[in-house]
């Protein structure tokens, strides 16, 4: 069952999106400004680094303060924001209109993340950490892009949770100090599985045989449906509309009438109209159809036609109608469900 290969860089984002929260911050003294730098990793190296004596042969200048250090330290599943496994997100796949992106929902995991700010005075670490505190009540939201194909963004609540203070000052005077404090952060993000493309089923075949035994009865009837577009979906413009037309005017002027038939349907704004008659460029209509409400209309609006073209732009979250066919057989045939075709018995 496992083994499906996905990977949308999650953590790497999320660890990501955690740094650049503190990656412009300042330290202001009297005659200069100096920004603090940021690295991912334990501050047990920093401090080890910090505490190594000087070597004459070696050319690296010794680590400077202050500095600000952070690292992932926990990954927990959160039950909390669990949401139903079995629901899915489905997006239009832009490359080709009969296929759907599709995934499960995400699983909530949280990221726990320790920060170190290590100063050498209590000016500097008071500055850094006022300049961090403010934004945090005691969460802080990020929006990060966690699946680009699938156009998934989300919030991610980094929450404070802690603040230790520690001064390390025993020692001789040859001693470096260093002031340090750890802050303790939730980061509440989300995994997703991998994303697949399906063909949405667009039609529906039922064939009613006249016995039970199928291999040898031929189909008599048959049930065809396939979903209708309630309402104009590939923005296509036919024509426009000749003036202002009320609320309840039924009958109006098109620039040009060829484009629209009898018993169709058209668009004009948010409200769809039932067309029942043509005469040259006037057409004769029912106001406010599929529920939709009836409006006044500016002269030279776009007219949109729902046609065959708007079914095939239907998703499976729209609302929408059904086309139904039925068609009576005596032609001794079946369908075979896997060509699709009608093959003698």
């Amino acid at each position: 069952m496992l083994g499906t290969y996905s990977y949308h860089e999650i953590f790497r984002k999320t660890i990501v999106a955690f740094g650049t929260l503190f990656n412009n911050i300042e330290l202001r003294r009297t005659n200069e400004v100096l920004k603090v730098p940021l690295a991912y990793g334990p501050k047990q190296k920093f401090l080890a680094r910090l505490e190594q004596n000087s070597d004459p042969t070696n050319k690296r200048v010794q680590m400077t303060l202050p500095r600000i250090s952070f690292e992932i330290n926990s990954m927990n599943y959160d039950s909390t924001r669990k949401v139903s496994p079995t629901q899915k997100i489905v997006v239009k796949n832009p490359d080709n209109k009969d296929k759907d992106k599709k995934m499960f929902m995400p699983v909530p995991y949280n990221l726990g993340f320790e920060l170190a700010v290590i100063s050498k005075t209590q000016e500097d670490g008071l500055q850094i950490i006022e300049q961090i505190l403010p934004y945090f009540q005691p969460h802080y939201n990020l929006a990060v892009k966690l699946i680009p194909d699938m156009g998934e963004i989300k919030d991610v609540p980094v929450v404070l949770n802690s603040i230790e203070y520690d001064d390390d000052y025993e020692g001789d005077f040859a001693q470096r100090r260093a002031i340090i404090y750890t802050l303790q952060f939730t980061a509440k993000t989300y995994l997703y599985g991998p994303v697949v493309e399906s063909k949405p089923i667009r039609k529906v075949i039922t064939d009613v045989y006249a016995e039970n035994n199928q291999t040898t009865a031929p189909r008599v009837q048959r049930y065809q449906i396939t979903p209708a577009a309630l309402v104009d979906r590939d923005g296509v413009t036919v024509t426009t509309l000749g003036s202002n037309i009320s609320i309840s005017q039924k009958q109006f002027a098109v620039a040009d009438a060829s484009g629209l038939v009898d018993n169709s349907n058209i668009q004009i704004d948010d409200e769809v109209i039932r067309i029942s008659r043509i005469d040259g460029n006037t057409i004769h209509v029912i106001r406010a159809w599929n529920d939709t409400t009836g409006a006044t209309h500016i002269g030279g609006a776009a007219i949109l036609a729902i046609t065959e073209a708007d079914h095939e732009y239907i998703m499976e979250d729209d609302d929408f109608g059904f086309n139904e066919m039925v068609s009576e057989f005596t032609d001794m045939q079946k369908r075979n469900p896997i060509s699709g075709n009608d093959e003698a018995i």
